[in-house]
């Protein structure tokens, strides 16, 4: 007889997977306040190669509505600065010669709105992904049935793996709901 444990097991290490990529997803959507996280795209040229804004300043947050880059060469803070203004941030920052201001911008209601929408958007995708790990893990029960596994042993990893999929969809209800919250506090 086969063994289930690794199929389970499989399956839960993608949901969780999942959970990790939605948190950073969601860490990416700005909720009114700074978070040097929504940096984390920005990429710099330095000595020609295309590198994380992070790996050449020093990223702070001195109060909720501002984020200030540090560059660690002065050189660079041009550079810095058509970065963030290219990049899909959306906060034109202000160069006082040594370090770069970010002015976060309060939220529109429409803005809040939209934002909302997308860390829903965000969840529904995390959601088919831990899905389809359920999926995959009972069709894979299905061949191993064919292959002489007990239909009720089959059954009883069926409900299993649909108890891992219910906690993971709670999770990830829940992770868009504070989202959700801190989107729309004002």
């Amino acid at each position: 007889m086969q063994d289930i444990k690794p199929i389970l097991t499989e399956a839960e290490e993608n949901m969780e997977a999942t959970i990790l990529f939605l948190d950073e997803s969601l860490a990416h959507i700005r909720a009114g306040k700074a978070n040097i996280r929504i940096l984390d795209g920005v990429k710099v040229e330095y000595y020609g190669s295309h590198v994380p804004l992070s790996n050449v300043a020093t990223i702070t947050t001195p109060d909720a509505k501002t984020i200030t880059v540090q560059p660690w060469e002065k050189g660079l803070i041009g550079v810095i600065e058509k970065a963030i203004l290219n990049s899909d941030v959306g906060i034109t920052p202000m160069n006082n010669g040594e370090t770069i201001r970010l002015g976060i911008p309060p939220l529109t209601e429409e803005r809040r709105k939209v934002l909302a929408k997308q860390s829903r958007h965000e969840g529904e995708e995390a959601k088919i992904s831990v899905r389809n790990a359920r999926r995959e893990a009972i069709e894979h029960f299905k061949k191993m049935v064919k292959e002489g596994l007990p239909e009720d042993v089959e059954k009883d990893s069926e409900a299993s793996v649909q108890k891992i999929h219910d906690k993971y969809v709670r999770k990830i209800d829940e992770m868009i709901a504070a989202k959700e919250k801190e989107i729309m506090t004002v």
